[in-house]
């Protein structure tokens, strides 16, 4: 077992001439399943396909794309993990200095949109004289028109702009092997178009035999905001398996076919995908210059699911793994178990046990994987779905086994919970054991935020759940003898937020003695509802007008008030108070937020005075001294 040639001379020793695949990844090579360049690769190679990788290449030319000759089948494009804008920019679009998934956790390794620069650059060594397929979280949540926060415009499908042939969408292990094997037997690229889970350009619509829905133009979306939305909606309902349709965006000279969804893996092929011979690390060229931080969290994780029926409108998962659970069997993360124990730095500790919600093992009801997901109704908001199948009973089971280990000293639940889903199970077997066994003292939830506006913009659950997962929480920990803590994560400027709901957010934390550590203001990513209500000012599903903060310091003042207790937010938090017409916030009284400006008068009478009291008092006990 070995990693992947990333080098000809490497190429060479196994005895290739030329490789069948090229994988080309924005990241640094890291041979772990949780690493999607790891996963398709290694599937490749299990079915017998020779492929080589060429991570973060130098794309200032296209010769470094040209170490191991033509591929004889295709190149193979991600942008990585992330999508690059997002791991090159914060939410104020300054650049970062740090990328975790390069050498020594340093940025510069990689260029800004990822994926149309690799493309380019190949298209410059071998013209169109060789297939690309472009695949991952960029080229996935970029496949039709969409927005971009970036360049703050609308900008037509991946697919075109990267000049590539095929886009995969979704977690694609599916369509890489029916892609590959088309061309394996003598299809060329462009007339691969049956394949589900992808995205084709076409001159014409005479080759679709099913029905599809046909898209507003790229033009118009481009043009009106109302129509992007509508476009939008379209696109966000034509995302499960069951139920989706074809969809077709025309363009001045062509169309972009989406074809439906890739269907869920079973249990035995999400299985298989995780037991293939990973080195579980980073390649060893990168020792000398600090390894690859972001091997760091998931080197004695395990992920046990994919997919969220919770789908918050501010998160792409529904976009990109659907809404339908799919879970690795007992046995498959038992094996994985026993491998981490193995390795020489294991110290007892597995780190997380689950996926985008740890407590999700199953479908959320019968009726998903049989009817699909419902078009306009939500799992879990704005309450709970009659047909919800409520039971952690599975989840519990595997941490038991998990915990019986030799070697194991804990196991800890790292990733998302969801606390609404948790309290709305009657059986609180696995409320207990968690606190009991998986927390570190500290559990990680996202309220988001406590705005009944705010949280319905979200498509998150009401206060009231929150508060009620929170008293239990609380009340376990008490009768089990622990004393652990609740770490909300909380977020600012999201459509619908106005100084108002920021206001009632910090009222809160005041009444509940918290202090987050972090906020983080709303992020406007490709492929989730809440991108589109920034960009347009609408809420795509009622086409009602939505309040959008947009200006970089009402953002600040809206952070800064759920941080107000530090002294840096004051000026920040004070001025947002008048803003909001709050200024019965700022006193001395214990519900006040901030006290007044020292500079006010009678805030300058108040403290000569309480000096003067002050140096009396001195003075008598000086006396008394004496």
């Amino acid at each position: 077992m070995d990693f992947l040639p990333v080098t000809y001379d490497e190429m060479k020793k196994r005895g290739w001439e030329q490789p069948d695949f090229i994988y080309v990844s924005g990241d640094a090579y890291v041979d772990h399943p949780s690493f999607g360049m790891a996963i398709i690769t290694r599937l490749l190679e299990s079915r017998g396909y020779k492929v080589c990788v060429i991570p973060q290449p130098d794309w200032h030319s296209a010769e470094d794309f040209k170490r191991f000759g033509k591929p004889r089948l295709a190149f193979l494009v991600s942008g990585g993990n992330i999508d690059s804008m997002v791991n090159h920019y914060s939410v104020a679009k300054k650049k970062r200095e740090k990328d975790l998934y390069s050498p020594g956790g340093e940025g510069g390794y990689r260029p800004d949109r990822a994926v149309i620069v690799y493309c380019q650059r190949i298209r410059e060594a071998y013209g169109k004289d060789v297939a690309i397929l472009i695949g991952g979280i960029e080229a996935s949540l970029r496949r039709l028109s969409h927005y971009d926060y970036w360049d703050n415009k609308v900008r037509r499908s991946i697919l075109l702009d990267s000049q590539a042939d095929i886009l995969m969408y979704g977690m694609g292990e599916h369509q890489i092997i029916e892609l590959a094997e088309a061309l394996d037997g003598g299809l060329k690229a462009e007339d691969i178009t049956y394949v589900r889970g992808t995205v084709y350009k076409a001159k014409s619509l005479e080759n679709i035999y099913e029905d599809y829905i046909e898209l507003p133009s790229f033009e118009d979306v481009s043009a009106d905001k109302k129509t992007y939305a509508g476009s939008f909606l379209k696109q966000y309902q034509n995302t499960d398996a069951v139920t989706a349709n074809i969809l077709v965006e025309p363009y001045k000279d062509c169309y972009v076919v989406q074809n439906k969804p890739s269907l869920p893996l079973s249990r035995e092929e999400f299985d298989n995908s995780y037991s293939l011979p990973y080195m579980r690390t980073f390649h060893p060229m990168y020792i000398e210059k600090g390894g690859i931080p972001a091997i760091d969290e998931v080197r004695f994780s395990i992920i046990s699911n994919r997919g969220c029926f919770g789908n918050c409108n501010f998160c792409a998962l529904a976009f990109h793994q659907g809404r339908v659970i799919q879970s690795r069997s007992h046995d498959s993360i038992i094996s994985e178990a026993e491998k981490i124990t193995k390795e020489p730095d294991f110290k007892g500790y597995i780190h997380d046990v689950g996926g985008p919600t740890a407590n999700f093992r199953q479908p959320a009801c019968k009726k998903q994987l049989t009817e699909g997901a419902c078009l306009n109704r939500q799992c879990l908001f704005p309450t709970a779905c009659k047909n919800l199948d409520v039971d952690h009973s599975d989840y519990v089971k595997l941490l038991r086994k998990l915990r019986a280990l030799p070697k194991v000293k804990k196991v800890f639940v790292r990733s998302g919970i969801r606390y609404d889903y948790l309290i709305y199970d009657e059986d609180e077997t696995f409320f207990r054991e968690l606190c009991q066994y998986h927390v570190s003292g500290q559990l990680k939830v996202a309220p988001e935020h406590i705005s009944p506006e705010v949280l319905e913009k979200m498509g998150k659950p009401s206060r009231k759940v929150y508060e009620s997962f929170t008293k239990r929480f609380y009340e376990i920990n008490r009768k089990i003898g622990k004393e652990q803590y609740l770490v909300p994560y909380l977020m600012s400027s999201h459509p619908g937020s106005t100084l108002k709901s920021a206001v009632e957010l910090a009222e809160y934390l005041r009444d509940t003695g918290s202090m987050p550590e972090q906020v983080q203001d709303f992020y406007p990513t490709p492929g989730t509802l809440s991108t589109c209500m920034f960009y347009t000012g609408l809420d795509p599903r009622t086409m009602q007008e939505v309040y959008i903060p947009r200006s970089p310091h009402e953002k600040a003042m809206q952070r800064a008030l759920i941080q107000y207790r530090l002294p840096r937010n004051y000026d920040l938090v004070y001025e947002a108070l008048h803003k909001a017409g709050r200024t019965d916030l700022i006193g001395y009284d214990k519900h006040c937020l901030i006290r007044p400006k020292k500079n006010v008068p009678e805030q300058n009478k108040r403290s000569v005075e309480q000096r003067k009291k002050k140096t009396i008092r001195n003075i008598h006990k000086k006396k008394g001294a004496r």
